[in-house]
């Protein structure tokens, strides 16, 4: 009841017969109804009292909510706004709704521009730039293809940018039409994809195409061969280029290889196709009907560019090359087949002394795997020491006796018999033997020197790749310990040739081995073409004149005044000279007469067997059997 009715019906309670209100009856009736309602006030106070406190305790939660939710939604904008994606919602309408600052800096839009409700159309205006062709085709084929317009709800789009940035997005459609867009910058992970690619097809040091670029050229070309053309390809190889990398380094030889690219590519010019293989190899594809016309001009001006010297500071480094050739169809219609015949007749310009150029031909597949059989006995050979040394002996005009002997190496195949050493000592050089097949000469030389008379000493040739692939002070150290031999008694031969790899690293080497006591000889002395120059380079023991200036000294004047010069050379010089290939009586009286100081060849004795050294020995010392046969004459 409300309180007015209440207070109402109380009035009408304490009016008496009169009329008048009996003021204490109408005090008693509110009193009491008080009373009755006293317990009521009470939980009414407590309840409110409850709502009180409550309603503070809510305030407070709301207000720590509201600064959470404030607090959460500063955090939101913070990484909202410094995404490194770009993020944008457009609703059904293509009416942007929702977008972040980067954004606007991917695409170059001001914040004026991206204004709750500016449509796509007006945004795309605005860009500065545009979308790809490739992505707009992508999107065009899209549209044509059910599997890919209702299967899926992403599509990607790629934009250029007029500073050259590439911003791809990947937009969701959501089921309303609405649509939710990620936007990024996908330039750097272009330029490394497309590296990648790149360094996939090509040769990092040079830029030329690779191995296997060069394959899908050559297939390519032999694909769309017509009837009537041909296809040849050379497979060039830089000479004795691993003596470079080692006695230069590395990076020196990688300096050198990018000006051989060079050159080679100004040879073969845009027409043709040039690619580097590996290491010191190249590859050039030519197209054309005119062959193999055209392909052996090519291979004369590549070798022309080649032959001029290449500078390396104040150095002057100098390069020949090998080229083999093959010729599609009549070589081979496949690329492997191509390839391996252009390696195989490479092979052959290799084998034949280097510096020139071979065309395949039939015969060489068989030719070449008689020499890969060979070079597999070769290494059996040095791993079962299948060889034995010959000695023939260096004669002493003046003393009339043997004083020293050349040890030759001999390979005695178990099933082919003797192997000449023109026929193996190329190819142990060529494919790295020739150090291994060394030491054990050195070795042997010395341990069989050592049971010879102490006035005899043992000569023993040196190989180039000797003094660049292997310790050549320490194999002879060893060799020499190991027979107990004086260093005197060693004589090392070695040609110009040694000298003209890398003179800057062959003479400290030469200058050590002379300091140990150990002669120094230079073999087959003006065969070459700087042999006199060679000879102010080191102060050289000996000189070995080879035996083609030997001949016909006796019949020819000229023949006779070039000995007769040299060996005044070698004794101003203060250098022993050693005439090689005597064969005749009339021969040796001449050097004789011209006071040659020693003599070597089959007038004396061919090679013979360590075993039969004794006894050249006592037959020809103190003039022996050698004057006993010229008296009989």
């Amino acid at each position: 009841m409300k309180a007015e009715a209440l207070f109402w019906q109380q009035c009408s309670q304490a009016v008496t017969a009169d009329g008048s209100v009996d003021a204490q009856r109408l005090m008693e009736l509110v009193i009491a109804t008080y009373r009755v309602h006293e317990s009521d006030y009470d939980e009414i106070e407590r309840c409110a009292e409850t709502l009180l406190r409550e309603n503070h305790r809510l305030r407070g939660n709301m207000s720590a909510l509201s600064q959470a939710f404030d607090g959460q939604q500063r955090l939101f904008e913070i990484i909202f706004n410094n995404l490194p994606l770009g993020l944008s919602v457009f609703d059904a309408d293509q009416r942007l709704t929702l977008s972040n600052i980067r954004f606007g800096q991917l695409f170059g839009l001001t914040q004026d521009d991206v204004t709750a409700g500016a449509t796509i159309a007006d945004l795309i205006d605005k860009m500065r730039g545009a979308e790809g062709a490739g992505a707009k085709a992508a999107r065009r084929a899209g549209r044509h293809s059910s599997a890919t317009a209702t299967s899926s709800n992403i599509r990607r789009r790629e934009w250029l940018m007029d500073d050259g940035r590439i911003v791809q997005s990947m937009v969701t459609i959501l089921a309303d039409g609405s649509s939710i867009a990620i936007h990024a910058d996908i330039t750097e992970d272009r330029e490394a994809a497309e590296r990648i690619t790149y360094l996939a097809h090509h040769d990092p040091l040079t830029g030329l195409p690779n191995r296997i670029h060069f394959r899908e050229q050559v297939d390519a070309a032999l694909a769309q061969r017509k009837p009537n053309e041909q296809i040849a390809l050379v497979h060039l190889n830089l000479d004795r280029f691993k003596l470079i990398n080692n006695t230069m380094g590395v990076s020196v030889g990688d300096k050198i290889l990018q000006q051989v690219a060079e050159r080679i590519r100004a040879s073969a010019g845009s027409e043709n196709t040039l690619a580097r293989l590996g290491s010191d190899e190249f590859a050039i594809l030519q197209t054309g009907r005119q062959q193999p016309r055209n392909v052996t001009v090519l291979a004369e001006q590549i070798r022309r560019e080649l032959s001029q010297p290449i500078l390396h500071g104040e150095k002057q480094v100098e390069l020949s090359v090998s080229m083999g050739i093959a010729i599609a169809p009549d070589d081979g219609k496949e690329t492997d087949i191509l390839l391996k015949n252009a390696a195989v007749a490479l092979s052959h310009a290799k084998a034949d002394g280097r510096k020139r150029e071979r065309f395949f031909a039939g015969e060489m597949e068989a030719q070449m795997q008689l020499r890969h059989a060979l070079e597999a006995d070769l290494r059996a050979a040095v791993e079962r020491e299948q060889f034995e040394l010959h000695y023939q002996p260096l004669y002493d005009l003046s003393q009339h006796r043997i004083c020293g002997f050349e040890a030759l190496i001999r390979w005695n195949h178990p099933i082919r018999g003797r192997v000449a050493p023109m026929d193996f000592i190329p190819l142990a050089e060529e494919v790295g033997l020739i150090v291994d097949i060394g030491r054990w000469v050195l070795r042997r030389a010395c341990s069989d020197a050592a049971q010879w008379p102490e006035g005899i000493k043992v000569a023993v040739n040196v190989s180039a790749i000797q003094f660049s692939s292997s310790d050549l002070t320490q194999d002879v150290s060893e060799a020499l310990a190991a027979a107990a031999l004086s260093p005197s008694r060693l004589e090392l031969e070695i040609t110009e040739s040694v000298l003209m790899e890398n003179l800057s690293e062959v003479l400290p080497i030469l200058h050590a081995l002379k300091e140990r006591g150990i002669r120094i000889s230079m073999d087959d002395f003006g065969t070459g073409y700087s042999s006199l120059s060679y000879l102010s380079s080191f102060p050289f023991d000996k000189i070995k004149i080879d035996k083609s200036f030997v001949y016909d000294i006796v019949e020819n004047k000229e023949a006779h005044a070039i000995m007769h010069a040299i060996i005044l050379l070698g004794d101003a010089l203060g250098m022993r000279v050693t005439v090689e290939g005597v064969e005749t009586a009339a021969q040796l009286a001449l050097l004789e007469r011209e006071e040659c100081d020693e003599i070597q060849g089959y007038h004396i004795s061919p090679p013979r067997p360590a075993p039969d050294v004794p006894n050249l020995l006592s037959l020809l010392q103190n003039g022996g059997e050698l004057h006993s046969r010229e008296a009989r004459r």
